[in-house]
């Protein structure tokens, strides 16, 4: 399976942006997926994960209230609304895929993914 990120740009602080996660090949409908991001000079850090059903959802406490990750298993897809985009929001945002249940263990550990996308880059201008 592949995951593949897009829907990066140049905003303004404020704006919106909605990322996609498509998975080709082997179906990930049985897995986790999570949105990770990695700013210049900076470590990967942990944004949001969504189960394999939907049902439950995980943020970083840094943009709780403002994205929102859900998916559309019959489209291969996950989505990241990003909203009221902020200069630190600036970062290469990445997709990952993991086996595990977000209910049941800690996946906002890059570790605990198996398959990485290839990240797009968000640039938010203050």
């Amino acid at each position: 399976v592949q995951l593949q990120a897009s829907g990066g740009g140049l905003v303004q602080a404020g704006d919106s942006l909605r990322l996609p996660c498509v998975a080709y090949g082997r179906s990930v409908s049985s897995h986790a997926i999570g949105w990770f991001r990695q700013a210049p000079g900076k470590e990967r850090e942990f944004v949001a994960v969504i189960s394999w059903d939907g049902d439950s959802t995980i943020y970083a406490d840094s943009v709780k209230g403002r994205f929102t990750i859900t998916r559309d298993n019959a489209k291969s897809t996950v989505y990241l609304q990003m909203n009221s985009l902020k200069f630190e929001d600036t970062a290469v945002y990445y997709c990952a895929a993991a086996r595990y249940d977000p209910r049941r263990v800690n996946l906002r550990n890059a570790a605990r993914y198996d398959v990485w996308g290839q990240g797009t880059l968000v640039t938010v201008s203050s």
